[in-house]
């Protein structure tokens, strides 16, 4: 998976992720990561848990069978330590994520589940492929959910204060689901970052979202497919879906065409792209009503795409343009609409994360709005990257090169 990560990891988890956390998740706060205090004891601060639970409902059987046997995990704090240097460029994250394999295991799982995914649209109004491509994304059509202890993860998380309070109510939620009986803490198992079932929920969003589809009166998203892509169905209805839109599609831009500020975030009729010269590939016409925003994620050497509002819906399940996009790519795909017409600037070399920092700290010290300075570049540095080029007399299309860079080094 990739990410142009939120500002901090507790609004990811809290705000515009609060289902998919997935792996990822608890590398990208490693500021906010700081040990217990060595006063205070493993089984002390278990304890130190009870009162709030109980105040939850939690039942003492329901505590003391959640936490029986937990022990921190230290290999988890190793895996925090270590923090990503290099972001791939977002045609290598497409390419893996639109493999021949993950492409026809989608197939399969579409003609397999058609009457539930029906059934599931009916009731959401959510398109199916859409949910098809996360859980393909997340755990590989549910291969791959995780045998993690959730509680021993969040519990070890919580621990460590990480992020102030986010492990600890999220293991305060997971003890809520135990209580409810949808799980047995035997059962209760995920990946090392807490992130839950067959398309990587957090506690709080099974709380929140987690719905029972087969009608056997639990939620499980562990080992039913139907609760699963249903409560995936109903997080996406919940983040604003609209019923019988696209998520978008492809474009091809006319020459010499310039990306204007807030380009990725001002929605506009598609009357007026056309009138922009905007066209799809192959003569298909743009459609009659509605509106979209400008995506290029490569600049203008790459392909072009407008997205609708259901595009901004998928980046709540995870706040990357590049895992959106899989996510949509991939649903097309799996749905039999055709490939890609533009290619990606694949010989061009992305900048790494210290690199990427460095730009973002150079164009916030000359009076560029970059968001937070964290070597992913994410919508709003990509905003601040084109109103430079803008002003500077270059193409305008956002895309931080190092030529780019380097440019900006010398004081250009």
């Amino acid at each position: 998976m990739t990410s142009d990560r939120l500002p901090t990891l507790l609004r990811l988890a809290r705000g515009l992720c609060a289902a998919g956390v997935l792996a990822w998740l608890f590398v990208a706060g490693l500021a906010g990561f700081a040990v217990a205090s060595p006063d205070t004891s493993f089984s002390s601060f278990v304890e130190s848990l009870w009162p709030p639970a109980q105040a939850r409902g939690v039942t003492r059987a329901t505590f003391d069978a959640a936490f029986k046997g937990v022990t921190p995990d230290p290999a988890l704090i190793g895996i925090v330590d270590r923090q990503t240097e290099f972001v791939k460029p977002i045609w290598e994250n497409l390419a893996s994520a639109l493999s021949a394999q993950r492409v026809s295991q989608g197939k399969a799982k579409a003609a397999q589940w058609a009457d539930m995914l029906a059934r599931m649209e009916k009731v959401f109004g959510v398109d199916r492929y859409a949910v098809l491509a996360i859980w393909g994304m997340e755990t590989g059509y549910g291969a791959f959910i995780g045998k993690q202890n959730v509680i021993r993860v969040l519990a070890t998380l919580a621990y460590a204060k990480y992020q102030g309070d986010f492990a600890k109510e999220e293991l305060l939620d997971a003890l809520d689901i135990l209580q409810a009986g949808d799980v047995t803490p035997a059962q209760l198992r995920g990946s090392w970052a807490g992130a839950m079932g067959q398309t990587q929920f957090l506690p709080s969003s099974f709380k929140a979202f987690a719905v029972d589809f087969d009608g056997d009166g639990r939620r499980d998203i562990w080992t039913s497919v139907p609760d699963a892509l249903a409560s995936t169905a109903n997080f996406l209805k919940n983040q604003g879906w609209s019923g019988g839109q696209p998520w978008g599609f492809e474009v091809v831009l006319p020459k010499g065409f310039e990306a204007t500020h807030g380009e990725e975030s001002k929605f506009a009729p598609y009357s007026e792209w056309k009138g922009r010269g905007v066209t799809r590939p192959g003569g298909a016409e743009m459609p009659g009503s509605g509106e979209a925003t400008l995506l290029i994620p490569a600049g203008l050497r790459g392909p072009a795409f407008l997205v609708t509002h259901n595009f901004k819906v998928i980046k709540t399940y995870n706040n990357s343009t590049s895992y959106a996009l899989s996510v949509a790519l991939l649903g097309d795909r799996i749905a039999g609409r055709p490939a890609l017409v533009g290619t990606w600037p694949v010989k061009e070399r992305i900048l790494d994360v210290a690199e990427a920092k460095e730009l973002q700290t150079r164009l916030k010290d000359m009076g560029y709005d970059v968001g937070i300075i964290d070597g992913k570049i994410g919508e709003q540095a990509r905003d601040a990257i084109l109103t430079y080029q803008a002003k500077s007399g270059l193409v305008p299309d956002g895309f931080p090169t190092l030529a780019l860079l380097q440019r900006v080094r010398a004081g250009h």
